[in-house]
């Protein structure tokens, strides 16, 4: 299959990582991956706050840039990415474009997922041949949970990962409270809903959380570091990157 893959704004400028074990992984089972290099941001911190004409260009310019017929699927680490191309999209498009751009949309918008989506519905894998030999719990964040769906997809996968410890997250669906521009408008709520986030991930003893959006794990992270927890963060891609013969070199969080 021939996939093509989104970095996200945030993978781009802080978590390149993450995109890159994607796009290891997808190749490892098999796929060709390609990285569109006109690819800009997907509109989503515009439409969430409120402007919906702006961010047409790049809405146009992502169904220009993932359109090409020989793209079979779409690929992004981001949960909350692939919510705003698989919905918000439509709504701009529907809302301030033109006819070429409805049918953009619409075309990129059914080939479009998230990482756990494509492996599991798409690919027919649970079994990647990951290997992370280390203690992890998982957060589920909204987007991925509420708007896209995914149910325990990412689950499946990590339960197959070798040498894993997986523990069950206590109070696993309650928001982390990043929510974007949410955390700087209502930094005290944010803070509060980070600190019951913080409590229940530290009560797993776990030494990596993971999630399937880089934004979530950097609020999360943040607060984690700032605790000195001794739990650090990881994008799921990385666990499902890591093999025996390429294992991910965990390093100690503060503590």
């Amino acid at each position: 299959m021939r996939i093509g893959l989104f970095a996200t704004c945030l993978g781009d400028t802080l978590f390149p990582e993450a995109v890159k074990s994607t796009a290891v992984l997808l190749a490892r089972l098999g796929h060709d991956v390609v990285f569109p290099p006109g690819q800009t941001c997907c509109g989503q911190m515009h439409v969430n706050t409120g402007y919906q004409r702006e961010p047409v260009p790049l809405v146009r310019n992502f169904a220009e840039q993932f359109g090409d017929a020989s793209i079979d699927a779409v690929v992004m680490p981001s949960g909350s990415c692939a919510g705003s191309v698989r919905h918000q999209h439509e709504i701009v498009a529907a809302r301030y474009g033109d006819a070429a751009l409805r049918a953009g949309v619409a075309t990129v918008k059914a080939k479009t997922y998230e990482l756990s989506e494509l492996l599991v519905d798409v690919l027919d894998v649970t079994e990647v041949g990951a290997y992370f030999p280390h203690r992890v719990t998982y957060h589920p964040t909204c987007h991925s949970l509420r708007m896209l769906r995914v149910g325990d997809k990412p689950l499946r996968l990590l339960r197959a990962v070798e040498g894993i410890d997986l523990v069950e997250l206590p109070e696993a669906d309650a928001c982390c409270g990043f929510g974007g521009t949410f955390a700087v408008k209502n930094a005290d709520t944010s803070t509060a809903m980070l600190q019951d986030k913080m409590r229940n991930v530290t009560a797993t003893k776990a030494q990596v959380c993971t999630a399937g959006d880089s934004s979530c794990l950097m609020h999360i992270g943040g607060g984690l570091s700032r605790i000195r927890s001794g739990t650090r963060t990881l994008h799921l891609a990385q666990i499902l990157g890591s093999t025996r013969t390429a294992p991910y070199a965990l390093t100690e969080a503060v503590r």
